[in-house]
């Protein structure tokens, strides 16, 4: 059995993700961004699972979550499900704290990275980017960046297996009501890569819809865009990707 971090968990697929992994009898660190929110979880943390409380718009509570987090048992998976749609705090929730929590703690066992299939419509362009959240950002950039990161991952850590999700248009907050793809296929890939002992689980570098595996935008298996990414986001935040 392992020990799973799954950010964002306090509902939609991230809520459906760590009730699923501990059912199954893994140990599940769920995460809010607030103690308001953490008391969603309530029930899940009746049941075993580890609380983590972060704003992820606030770099040093993610810094100081990857402290607490390094301090306990180490981490078999990590699935990074925490993400916004609109508004100020996409880039920093969509793509700095999952890039802080991977450079700053222990490569866990496996990594997952929530994608979307809007990041075909990302540009690869780095200039200007608002990292701060001062202002909206791009859904379909931050998801762009995300899954170039989760490849990055891949590529520098050939010893963990790191790969990205599209987990469809489903209904969950997000997705709205009507979205018209299944919400337990949404979460079942995500488990799938995080835990599952057959060959393919255990591959790297994939960008996946439903366990079947895709080809990303151009960009993501570009090294130079890869390195640039990862230089401008170790310039940002004053933390190398290790």
């Amino acid at each position: 059995m392992s020990r799973i971090l799954v950010t964002g968990s306090a509902d939609g697929l991230g809520r459906a993700a760590a009730e699923a992994l501990l059912s199954r009898g893994h140990q599940v660190v769920v995460h809010a961004r607030s103690p308001q929110r953490a008391e969603r979880l309530d029930d899940l943390v009746a049941r075993g699972a580890e609380l983590v409380v972060a704003d992820f718009t606030d770099r040093d509570a993610v810094r100081r979550m990857a402290d607490e987090l390094d301090a306990a048992a180490p981490l078999g998976a990590v699935i990074h499900n925490a993400g916004v749609w609109s508004g100020p705090a996409v880039m920093p929730v969509n793509v700095v704290a999952p890039y802080l929590l991977t450079a700053l703690m222990p490569a866990p066992g496996r990594l997952v990275y929530l994608s979307s299939g809007s990041h075909y419509s990302g540009r690869p362009v780095l200039d200007g980017v608002d990292w701060q959240g001062l202002g909206p950002g791009s859904y379909a950039d931050s998801k762009l960046f995300v899954t170039t990161l989760a490849a990055a991952v891949a590529r520098l850590l050939p010893g963990t297996p790191s790969h990205a999700v599209d987990p469809g248009w489903v209904p969950t907050k997000m997705g709205g009501p009507n979205a018209p793809d299944d919400l337990k296929l949404g979460h079942q890939t995500q488990e799938w890569l995080a835990v599952g002992d057959d060959p393919e689980a255990m591959t790297t570098g994939g960008y996946w819809y439903h366990r079947q595996r895709r080809q990303p935008h151009a960009a993501v298996h570009d090294e130079a865009f890869q390195d640039h990414l990862l230089e401008v986001l170790a310039e940002e935040t004053g933390t190398e990707s290790g």
